[in-house]
Formats: C-alpha cells, sequence, structure tokens
C-alpha cells in the first residue's frame, strides 16, 4: 500500500533540491503506470492513460479511441492474406481501422455529441487487483527513466539561460589537466587550454569563471568553462563597474593574453562620465580587483575613438606617440615614438604591439626616430628582430604596470 503521506514529502524534496516540478514527476508517474497496465493487460494498438490521485493514492485508467470516418480509415471484410498485398494496399493512403484504437464518426456520437474526426472518446478501463510486482517493476523503471529526462531538462533550462555568463562553484577534483567545478545539479569543466598559465587548483576551493557552452550529451550535462576567454574580462568589469552594466560605458574591443596582459577599449555614452575612471575605480579599486581574480594579470585600459589615428595611438600605452600615418587600403598604421620609447611601444616579446594590433584590428608599423620599421598584425607574432632595436629592459619593467588612462589624446 502506498504511504500518500511519504511519497508526497518525497516528491517536494525533489522539487526542492533537482528543481523539478512535481507537474513533471506525477505526468512521469501516471506514464509509467499506464504502460505497466499495457504490458500485462492491454491488447495491440490500444492507447492507454492512468490518472494518479494524489490525495488517495488510487489510479484510474482509460482506454481512448480516436474518432475517424471512412475518409482516414478503411474497413476490412476479411484479414490479409499471409505474405500478400494487394494493389490496392499499396495506393490506398488509409489507415487500417483497428477497432482498439479507432472509433467510427456515427458511433462515438452515440457515445458523445458534438465529437469530430480526430477527437478522443474515453473509455474507463476495469480495475486489477493482480496489479502485481511485474507491473510495479515496469512502473519503477519508467518513472526513474523520466526522473532523469526531467532533471535533464530542467538543468538545461537553468543553465542554458547562463551561458555567457559568470558561474561560480567548487573544485570537485582535478584529473589529467582537467578541473572539475560542482555546481550541485551540474558539474562544470575547466579545460588545461581555458586555464590561466601558472594557477594551482585545490579540491574545495571555489572557483569562477566564465560559462560559454552547455552541451548535453549521452552522459550528461557538461558545462563548458573558461578563465582565459576575453569575455571572462568583459563580464568581471561589468561585475566591478556599475556603469557598464547599466550601458553608459561599453567596452568596445578586448586583447588578451591570458596571464600576462590584457587590453581592453571602452567607451562613454554620456560625456559627463570617464570611461577609463569608471573601470579603474577610487585608487584603482576595481581594476586591482580583476587584476587578483585574474592572477597578476596586467590591464591597459584604452579610451576608445572613432578616430583611428587616435585609437591606434591610445591602444601603444604606455609609450608616447610622435606621430602617425593611416593607410587605410592597407588597414596600416604606421607610427613613429622616440627612440626611449621604441622599447616600451614594441613590449617585452613584442607583447605591446602585439595586443595593440589585436585591440584595433590593425596592422601596426612602429619605427623610432632613425630606426628601422617593426610591425605587428592581429594575425601574427612580431619577428625576433625586436631584439636588434635598442631596449631598456629596467624602464620596460617599470612603465608595465602604469594603467593607459594616462593616455590623453593628443
Amino acid at each position: 500500500m502506498l504511504d500518500i503521506k511519504t511519497f508526497k514529502s518525497a516528491l517536494e524534496q525533489l522539487e526542492e533540491e533537482r528543481k523539478i516540478p512535481k507537474e513533471k514527476i506525477l505526468e512521469a508517474i501516471e506514464q509509467a503506470m499506464a504502460a505497466a497496465y499495457k504490458k500485462d493487460y492491454g491488447k495491440k494498438g490500444q492507447i492507454i492513460r492512468a490518472k494518479f490521485d494524489l490525495e488517495t493514492g488510487k489510479t484510474d485508467f482509460y482506454q481512448v479511441k480516436i474518432v475517424v470516418d471512412e475518409s482516414i480509415a478503411r474497413m476490412d471484410e476479411k484479414e490479409e492474406e499471409e505474405g500478400e498485398v494487394s494493389i490496392k494496399d499499396t495506393e490506398d493512403e488509409r489507415v487500417h481501422f483497428n477497432s482498439e484504437h479507432h472509433i467510427m464518426l456515427e458511433d462515438a456520437r452515440k457515445i458523445k455529441k458534438g465529437v469530430e474526426l480526430n477527437d478522443e472518446v474515453i473509455f474507463p478501463l476495469e480495475q486489477k487487483d493482480d496489479y502485481g510486482r511485474i507491473a510495479a517493476q515496469t512502473a519503477k523503471q519508467v518513472i526513474i527513466q523520466r526522473i532523469r529526462e526531467a532533471e535533464r531538462t530542467s538543468i538545461i533550462d537553468e543553465y542554458g539561460t547562463k551561458e555567457g555568463e559568470i558561474v561560480s562553484g567548487m573544485v570537485q577534483k582535478i584529473e589529467r589537466g582537467q578541473v572539475y567545478v560542482d555546481f550541485n545539479r551540474a558539474t562544470g569543466v575547466i579545460a588545461p587550454e581555458e586555464q590561466i598559465p601558472g594557477e594551482y587548483f585545490q579540491r574545495g576551493q571555489r572557483v569562477r569563471a566564465y560559462l560559454y557552452s552547455v552541451e548535453d550529451s549521452p552522459r550528461g550535462i557538461n558545462l563548458r568553462l573558461s578563465r582565459t576567454h576575453p569575455k571572462f574580462i568583459e563580464k568581471l568589469f561589468s561585475i566591478e563597474a556599475p556603469e557598464i552594466e547599466s550601458g553608459v560605458v561599453e567596452i568596445k574591443s578586448i586583447a588578451r593574453e591570458a596571464g600576462a596582459r590584457s587590453k581592453i577599449a571602452v567607451f562613454s555614452n554620456d560625456e559627463h562620465i570617464d570611461p577609463v575612471g569608471s573601470c579603474v575605480g577610487q585608487k584603482g579599486t576595481r581594476v586591482n580587483t580583476i587584476t587578483q581574480e585574474l592572477g597578476g594579470e596586467k590591464i591597459d585600459i584604452i579610451p576608445w575613438s572613432e578616430d583611428p589615428k587616435v585609437f591606434v595611438a591610445n591602444s601603444l600605452s604606455p609609450a608616447k606617440v610622435l606621430s602617425i600615418e593611416i593607410d587605410e587600403a592597407e588597414h596600416k598604421a604606421t607610427i613613429e615614438v622616440a627612440e626611449d620609447q621604441l622599447s616600451l611601444a614594441i613590449g617585452k616579446g613584442g607583447q605591446n604591439v602585439r595586443l595593440a594590433a589585436m585591440l584595433t584590428g590593425w596592422r601596426i608599423d612602429i619605427k623610432g626616430t632613425g630606426a628601422a620599421v617593426e610591425e605587428a598584425t592581429d594575425a601574427t607574432e612580431v619577428e625576433e628582430k625586436i631584439e636588434e632595436a635598442p631596449t631598456d629592459t629596467e624602464n620596460v619593467e617599470k612603465e608595465e604596470v602604469v594603467v593607459a588612462e594616462e593616455v590623453k589624446e593628443e
């Protein structure tokens, strides 16, 4: 005998812990009961439905028949000869009439007035006292399957809306370089290439990451996470800077080499609000919070401009630009800097000019006064010949910590 009180409690627990609506579980139970009844007592072609009463624990069974006429179903006077199919059968698109599945329109109207073609007529079925162990086992299996399907759908619905956002979870385990993050109802994975170089994770550690994909696989729901994605920085700034969240300040573009350095271009839709200052925060609190989250990654905040000369010049911050020439046809910018600024403009290993090219989308050629030209594009690395340019490593190290808010339009 079903303990209704315990059963109700279990339903409420499933709804609370697994976020599966009670109605979905009841629907699964009714489908399971109908499948079990049909297996033991049903006939071929029958449509069996069950109605479970949550208050009494009683289950009523019904047979459903579809209303048809001779335009939809054909009545066969005799059974088909074994292995033979008539020409009429191959040409006639009407379905075979099955008395367990169909009911003729005139007969249906004797039972229920006003029925139309393809309506359903419901007939109560007798209760079976020996609805026993086999049927119960069948029902149990179907119920488990349906609950899993409902839980899977519920997880997809929940995390599908979070795709493209930052999520927070607990490190569950680290296996073959992959970090598995527990979100209670689902597990996320940070692949090695999506981890910031030099990061170290421990079990039980809380971690934030960018959810870039929700995958439904035979093994379950996979949440694909990244801490190197450029959007991760954008979302972190949205959290720290209300001006970005509200849309007053926009992040126009991002160039990132995770773990080392990033450049972001920002623009204000309100002339009274400084976009760079909004991102930096008072005494650098906002940008420092993000830098700490990223393990010390340096962030240059660049004022965006629709004038490519100004934008490209700003992108090379903290280096000071003397002059700039734009070639629209080749989408190339040739920049001249002072000799003592050349190494700063290029950056250690060509990083500064490389990020500037990625940020602006322009090919950038840099030359010092009287020096050879160095070029960077958003698709190629700076050549090794950069080493031939004069370098001032000590000066570069010192200047790299400067936030690009100091760059002004000339």
